[in-house]
């Protein structure tokens, strides 16, 4: 029996990604005769997308601010020039041969919160460019309920555990933990695929990522920070 969703930032591995339902995948590292031969096997691929970082060359839609933890540019999602960059990027991944599109860097609530309308006119357009494919969302929380009519699934980045650094993991505190279930008993409330994705290193911290995962029904996927794993 296949494994329900794999998150992985590598390339090749066809074999081993065979084992699982739907995968995650870097779209510019795979070949569209690698995504065949996935899909020969039953595997629907989905291709990576981000909608509000830029880890490309200077651009006029990038802000000064940087992601603290992976280097990326922050960008105004409202710029024409990046609306149309990334719809681009979904059209190639499509033509490619991915199945569909994980939507990720949706979280601008809190840094960038006049962005949001912005960012669902951009998931709008991706919808029209991707359809019918399946899109799925990383949390993205503060778009509800308009993200549900847009999405076909979501999923919960580090819903019990994370990565402290390159080299520590841990659950979250049990407050942040308490949050976090209330966020995914909402969550229920829509007709959406439901995933986790959380970070261990370790048996204990592993299991009892995909033990909560199962409380609040979401189909669970645990690696490393880099997302090396399979």
């Amino acid at each position: 029996m296949r494994k329900p969703i794999c998150f992985y930032y590598g390339d090749k591995e066809l074999e081993r990604l065979s084992r699982f339902e739907k995968v995650v995948l870097q779209a510019d590292f795979y070949s569209p005769s690698e995504l065949a031969e996935l899909r020969s096997r039953g595997v629907h691929t989905l291709g990576y997308l981000s909608l509000s970082e830029d880890v490309g060359p200077a651009a006029p839609w990038q802000r000064t601010e940087r992601n603290p933890d992976w280097g990326g540019a922050f960008v105004h999602v409202g710029d024409p020039g990046w609306m149309a960059h990334v719809v681009d990027q979904a059209r190639h991944a499509v033509a490619g041969g991915f199945a569909g599109l994980f939507l990720d860097t949706l979280n601008l609530e809190q840094t960038f919160p006049e962005d949001l309308p912005h960012l669902l006119t951009l998931i709008a357009a991706i919808r029209e460019e991707a359809r019918p494919d399946y899109l799925l969302a990383n949390r993205g929380f503060a778009l509800l309920p308009q993200l549900a009519s847009l999405v076909d699934g979501i999923l919960f980045e580090s819903f019990s555990a994370r990565w402290v650094d390159t080299e520590h993991y841990a659950p979250w505190p049990d407050d942040v933990l308490a949050f976090h279930g209330q966020v995914a008993e909402q969550l229920l409330e829509y007709d959406l695929d439901l995933y986790a994705l959380d970070y261990a290193d370790g048996r204990e911290l592993t299991d009892f990522a995909y033990r909560r995962a199962r409380e609040f029904g979401m189909l669970c996927f645990v690696s490393d920070r880099a997302l090396s794993r399979i």
